[in-house]
């Protein structure tokens, strides 16, 4: 399938650029060298970065062709390239086969033309990887060397990253940047919480030893639980106050359980009136609530107390230990639902009045570059705190995989209802480097340029960008960060190109 050719970047180059015979730093000497030329560009499938010499009549002019598969950035590794200069004066064109590359990703194609003047080359891949037709326009071919251009002999600009060394970097990317509009945003910072009726902090409902049996079979932090789950047992202390107040709760609900079942048995056969019963019914409800009072646990068959998780979930924290006394009201576990957490935004005041219960919001959390969704506003504060200066916004976000941790901190991106026009790219391609946002634009197939960003909304794994980039500039979207490596070295890259 032939691609549409999107961006074209041509550089005249000396000719002891990438493969020249003469030393690279020798200015005076590469002076006086006729000017080569780097040709980059890309279709909607392939892109194609080129060197070559001056190309002069009569002279073999040996090109590099590299040929990248964007679909992963890899090199062509195998595949016929047809090569076709056709003169723009008219006449026969020059055609060129190479059946497979001289290394992964290169082709050195040695053309030699028989008449100056302008021609234009259609190259054809044929590829199992790709299948192409790439044009690149305006190739000048000079009589003789004399009539060739001089090179200047100044030294190249910007970050050099070899394509040897993009095609063996895991997850190298790059896109163009476009114009276009986002949703306007602000952001803020956020924390992940528990969500309302899915944490519980279970304590001692009355002072006594942890059962040691029990321990060993309660359940460890991580581990997942049922509601009214077993998590421990308590043998009562002797002689506690509150194990006697919980004595006589329970005993007081055994006695509410009888006469309420006498009762009962008494209306039946018309032997008391209702209103005996409802009063059964009264008490036998305030003896349950005293004893819920004391965490409703039940005795076992041994006398202890069973402290039970009141609601399903993980573990998040054990504080239990075989044999030791703990008061009423000594923290135990903790539990925790997870499927569903909260996130709790601290809305600048300046933004307050931009925010809705409609609004969207995405978020990014520490150590990670995955994109979460809120799925919908909880509540939305209607005071500026005093203090920070800040509107609390609360958002309910689904957790079905666990990924998010609570108490995890994140980056909230919050939508505005209004929308930006500027140029996008993906928020991938952005780096942050002491505070400040940059960006690496790829100005040729192997040079580079650090860019320092201003920003606007996010949305959909795009970010708007004020400043900085300009639309239809490549950015690199993924492993940017060794290019900014390759930016901070002092060592010039050997070059690997086989021309």
């Amino acid at each position: 399938m032939t691609g549409r050719i999107l961006f074209l970047a041509f550089a005249v180059v000396g000719a002891a650029a990438c493969g020249g015979t003469k030393p690279a730093d020798n200015d005076a000497a590469t002076a006086d060298e006729p000017a080569g030329g780097a040709i980059t560009l890309w279709t909607d499938s392939t892109e194609l970065f080129m060197e070559h010499p001056a190309l002069i009549v009569g002279a073999p002019d040996k090109f590099a062709v590299h040929l990248t598969d964007l679909t992963d950035f890899a090199p062509l590794r195998s595949g016929r390239i047809t090569l076709t200069f056709m003169p723009r004066g008219g006449g026969a064109p020059l055609v060129v086969v190479q059946d497979t590359p001289r290394a992964p990703g290169i082709y050195g194609p040695s053309p030699t033309f028989t008449a100056a003047g302008v021609y234009d080359l259609v190259i054809r891949v044929e590829s199992p990887q790709a299948r192409d037709s790439i044009v690149v326009p305006g190739l000048t071919v000079y009589a003789n060397a004399a009539a060739a251009p001089r090179d200047s002999g100044g030294a190249e600009s910007g970050i050099s990253f070899l394509k040897e060394q993009a095609w063996k970097t895991p997850g190298f990317r790059s896109a163009f940047a476009t114009a276009g509009e986002l949703a306007g945003s602000f952001e803020a910072p956020g924390v992940i919480e528990a969500a309302a009726g899915r944490f519980a902090q279970v304590s001692a409902p009355i002072a006594g030893l942890v059962d040691a049996s029990g321990v060993a079979n309660a359940p460890a932090p991580g581990m997942r639980v049922s509601r009214g789950q077993t998590l421990a047992l308590l043998a009562p202390s002797l002689g506690d106050a509150g194990s006697a107040a919980y004595a006589e709760a329970r005993a007081r609900l055994r006695e509410a359980e009888d006469e309420h079942a006498r009762a009962v048995r008494l209306y039946a056969v018309e032997a008391v009136p209702q209103r005996r019963v409802h009063e059964a019914e009264i008490r036998l409800a305030a003896a349950r609530e005293a004893l819920a009072g004391y965490g409703g646990g039940e005795l076992s068959a041994n006398g202890r107390v069973a402290v039970r998780s009141p609601v399903a979930g993980v573990i998040a924290d054990r504080r239990v230990t075989p044999g030791s006394r703990v008061e009423a009201g000594t923290l135990l576990f903790t539990v925790v639902d997870p499927s569903v957490v909260w996130l709790r935004v601290n809305v600048p005041a300046a933004q307050a009045a931009n925010v809705s219960r409609t609004a969207g919001v995405e978020f990014l959390v520490e150590g990670s570059e995955r994109v979460y969704v809120a799925r919908r506003v909880v509540s939305l504060g209607s005071v500026i705190d005093s203090l920070s200066r800040s509107v609390p916004l609360l958002l309910e976000v689904a957790n079905t995989d666990g990924t998010l941790k609570v108490g995890a901190a994140a980056r909230v991106s919050v939508r505005t209802g209004q929308r930006e026009a500027g140029v996008t790219m993906p928020a991938s391609a952005v780096l942050d480097e002491d505070g400040r946002p940059i960006a690496y634009v790829q100005l040729e197939g192997e040079t580079f340029e650090r860019r320092t960003l201003e920003l606007g909304p996010r949305a959909g794994g795009l970010v708007l960008v004020r400043r900085g980039i300009q639309a239809g500039e490549r950015v690199v979207t993924g492993a940017a960060y060794q290019v900014r490596l390759a930016s901070l070295s002092t060592a010039v890259p050997a070059h690997g190109h086989e021309h």
